[in-house]
C-alpha cells in the first residue's frame, strides 16, 4: 500500500548572518549589506542509517555554511540577491553529487523596519 510519502533527507542551515556586497546601495557605497541566509539541501537517501553509518552516506552540513559564507568571493558585487543564491546553489552542487535540490532563502536585513522578512527564496534541482 502506497501512502503518498517518499523518503527524503534534507540538510538545513538556518539564519546565517553574512555581509555581502549586493544591491544598488552597496554598489554606490562599497559597503556590504547584511543578509540572513538559510539553506535546505535535499540528498539522495541511503536505504537505512545505522549508528556506525559513515559521513559519506550523508553530507557535512558545515559545507552548506561554507557555501553561504567563506565560499562567496570577497569583494565581488552581486547586483541581485538572486545571484548570491545561485552562487551558493552552484557551490553546493559542485561539492557533492548526492545533492539533488537546493533551496536558498535570503532576507535583506537592512530593509526590515519592524521585524518583517523581505527577500527571496530560490530553489534549483540538479540538471
Amino acid at each position: 500500500m502506497q501512502t503518498g510519502f517518499d523518503d527524503f533527507l534534507t540538510l538545513e542551515v538556518n539564519n546565517l548572518h553574512v555581509d555581502v556586497l549586493t544591491g544598488i546601495y552597496s554598489e554606490e557605497t562599497h559597503l556590504p549589506q547584511p543578509l540572513r541566509i538559510s539553506i535546505r539541501a535535499r540528498l539522495r537517501i541511503a536505504d537505512h542509517y545505522e549508528p556506525d553509518t559513515a559521513l559519506g552516506q550523508s553530507k557535512n552540513y558545515m559545507d552548506l555554511k561554507h557555501a553561504a559564507s567563506t565560499a562567496l568571493p570577497e569583494g565581488m558585487h552581486f547586483t541581485l540577491i538572486e545571484a548570491v543564491a545561485d552562487h551558493i546553489i552552484d557551490t553546493i552542487f559542485l561539492q557533492d553529487d548526492k545533492v539533488s535540490h537546493v533551496e536558498v532563502k535570503i532576507v535583506k536585513l537592512a530593509l526590515s523596519e519592524r521585524g518583517e522578512e523581505i527577500g527571496i527564496t530560490l530553489g534549483r534541482g540538479r540538471k
